[in-house]
């Protein structure tokens, strides 16, 4: 069994002798030393368990001493022997960590008692920093982000998930949690806070954290008291989980209300966000079909956003709206005077979207010799800028999309066959708006919340009457023509809900409103409207509201046609 090991520091040499002879005796290997520095070198050979060291050294300090074998080696216990005890110094010896202060003269027993006790304090604090390791550990292999928070609200202790939940980095634990920029909006500071002021157990459940870089975090915070022994609130303990995933898995295990910015519950809507998913992380290239202003754009993005390749770029081009020569310089770039007007070079679409995605809207619209170079990019994935022979390799997954059918277009002889399939690996079909119209009170309160929020106008609603004409709509310009139908109306209405009054009038020739069993019984007609109000207004006993309800139309719209009757 190994010897406990103690250094005794001294400048009196027949203190040495008498203090070595008493702990040999009793078993410890004893060294000695009459300075601090000759203390120091004993040390870096030899470790030792206690030191029992004089204050008085000549021109140092056993507290000099102290303080130096405190910082190397925490673990190391320090007994302070002096001849002129002061109670100055045995409180500054004990609060830079002494474990005993012993004055001469001193006792064969008093030393050996101080020796075996400063042992039995090593012990424990070897203990105790074998605890701590181990709890250190656990800490730091929780996925759920910790903290321990004092009273002040600064953290005195967090592990790594804490700073990966949260978007931190080390050096911002060193501000207190009230004063402390967080990049989210803030809800677990405000559950923190309210933790500490009330004393009290907090959980705030599965909220988004509005982190910029991570918009769509739900996390899960719950806080609890720290008391000491007089019950009294000493800081807090907070975990946060991340619930990300679990949100994302129960979303899609129920109806989901949307797919990143894509809006709608309907079936229709939630065949096309399962087949997003399906194809986000592949590199097949995809063709979506739909009508003009089903989204398509929106569905794109999606597969952009979703899958692997959500961090690269993502660029966007309306082959429409260019010229053959544009759209080609647009696509492929050129070199610097390949055509009039080609003042330096310029890098093409296809070179910025390297491994990432393009997306090429209205590709039913180029030309023919823009699809064949089309076609050798798809093939080989490879192109040459205009007015140069240099090839140019790509990594780069092409969506495309198109309003018209395609497929016509190869019988008709306007669209190359070739690349046709080309495109088609996977299909899209994006359903109009007409075909879910399910979705339409979800899309409207959308964008009335939009543009209420942009005219600062407080648009709550729209009526039935509202309602029930846009039901019966085609919507040939689908969900755009929705938006700016709604953004016509917010412009133009004057109180809290949008009546028929405020919609644009080019609506009413569209379709109008299904009348009720009462109107129809009624024979009501467009050229008999005023005649007809009247009998609603009689049959109602005078009661413009219930002629109006009668009618199927808003009370404005009756006071209107009773200010002003068409002419017969």
């Amino acid at each position: 069994m190994t010897k406990p090991s103690i250094l005794i520091v001294d400048d009196d040499r027949d203190v040495l002798a008498t203090f070595s002879y008493i702990l040999d005796s009793s078993g410890f290997s004893v060294h000695t030393a009459v300075s601090v520095d000759e203390a120091l070198k004993q040390l870096e050979s030899w470790p030792c368990d206690v030191a029992i060291v004089d204050i008085h050294l000549g021109a140092d300090t056993g507290v000099d001493l102290l303080r130096l074998l405190k910082k190397s080696n925490p673990l190391l216990q320090v007994v302070l022997i002096t001849g002129h005890p002061q109670v100055e110094t045995a409180s500054e010896a004990v609060r830079l960590g002494a474990c005993d202060y012993l004055s001469k003269p001193i006792h064969p027993n008093e030393l050996l008692n101080a020796a075996h006790h400063a042992l039995t304090c090593k012990q424990l604090a070897e203990q105790t920093e074998a605890h701590q390791a181990d709890l250190q550990a656990i800490f730091s292999s929780l996925s759920d982000g910790i903290l321990m928070i004092d009273q002040e609200g600064r953290i005195q202790q967090s592990n790594l998930a804490y700073l990966r939940i949260c978007g931190l980095f080390e050096n911002n634990l060193s501000e207190a949690i009230p004063d402390s920029d967080l990049p989210c909006a803030g809800l677990c500071r405000q559950t923190i806070l309210k933790a500490l002021q009330g004393g009290a157990p907090q959980k705030l459940e599965r909220f988004r954290c509005n982190r910029q870089d991570r918009q769509n975090q739900v996390v899960t915070i719950t806080t609890s008291p720290i008391r000491n022994l007089d019950g009294a609130c000493t800081g807090i303990v907070a975990a946060l989980r991340d619930e990300t995933r679990i949100d994302e898995l129960e979303g899609q295990l129920s109806t989901r209300k949307g797919f990143g910015r894509i809006i709608g519950t309907s079936a229709p809507m939630q065949k096309i966000y399962t087949q997003i998913e399906a194809l986000a992380d592949l590199p097949s290239t995809v063709l979506i079909q739909g009508e003009s202003g089903t989204g398509k754009e929106l569905v794109a993005e999606a597969l952009h956003t979703t899958g692997t390749r959500r961090n690269r770029p993502f660029i966007k081009v309306n082959c429409s709206a260019l010229s053959d020569t544009l759209l080609e310089s647009e696509l492929f770039g050129h070199v610097k005077g390949a055509f009039t007007g080609a003042i330096a070079n310029r890098t093409g679409r296809f070179q910025k979207a390297d491994s990432g995605t393009i997306f090429l809207d209205e590709i039913g619209d180029i030309s023919p010799a823009m699809q064949m170079r089309l076609l050798r990019v798809l093939q080989e994935r490879e192109f040459e800028r205009v007015g140069d022979s240099t090839s140019i390799k790509v990594d780069v997954r092409v969506i495309a999309a198109t309003n018209s059918d395609l497929l016509e277009r190869v019988k008709q002889g306007r669209f190359r066959e070739d690349l046709y399939y080309r495109l088609n690996v996977v299909k899209m079909t994006l359903p109009p708006l007409r075909e879910r119209r399910d979705d339409l009170s979800l899309l409207v309160a959308h964008f009335l919340e939009k543009f209420s929020t942009a005219f600062s106008k407080p648009v709550a609603g729209v009526s039935s009457e509202v309602m029930q004409l846009f039901m019966t709509l085609d919507w040939p310009g689908n969900v755009r023509e929705l938006q700016h139908v709604i953004e016509h109306a917010t412009i133009l209405c004057s109180s809290s809900q949008v009546e028929c009054d405020d919609l644009p009038q080019d609506l009413f020739h569209h379709s109008l409103p299904t009348p009720s069993p009462l109107l129809q019984s009624s024979a009501l007609h467009a050229s008999t409207v005023p005649m007809t109000i009247q009998e609603a207004i009689t049959r109602c006993n005078g009661n413009k509201t219930d002629a109006a309800r009668l009618l199927g139309i808003s009370r404005r719209t009756l006071y209107r046609h009773l200010e002003h009757p068409p002419a017969n």
